[in-house]
């Protein structure tokens, strides 16, 4: 089963459960403000995932500029990293994609079509 965090006021949301409706493919939806994953499941999904960490932040997100990451994050540890994207919801980024054996953050369409429409 394929499992999307979502936010419902996200447009990129929408489309992508939109597309996964549209194309028959079943999956459950988790609200990532209210059931974001934890830290651990962060980490277990970054490994997953082989992308840099950086692309599990919601750049263009209120708290991220609200805590001024772009200056900060470049300093942070990884440890500190995961605990502050696992300490709030909104700064991870959405839609957040994963499957057996793969993780997407964001929606790209010809990325989800790779890996969901073989």
């Amino acid at each position: 089963m394929i499992t999307v965090y979502c936010y419902n006021r996200c447009s990129t949301c929408r489309k992508a459960l939109k597309w996964l409706s549209d194309k028959g493919i079943e999956h459950d939806v988790r609200d990532i403000k209210t059931e974001h994953p934890d830290e651990e499941t962060l980490r277990r999904y970054y490994t997953m995932s082989g992308l840099p960490l950086k692309r599990f932040f919601n750049t263009s997100g209120i708290p991220y500029r609200e805590l001024g990451l772009s200056k900060k994050l470049p300093e942070m540890g990884e440890d500190e990293q995961f605990a502050l994207l696992a300490s709030d919801g909104m700064l991870v980024k959405r839609p957040l994609l994963v499957g057996d054996d793969f993780v997407l953050t964001g929606f790209k369409e010809d990325e989800w079509t790779e890996k969901l429409l073989p």
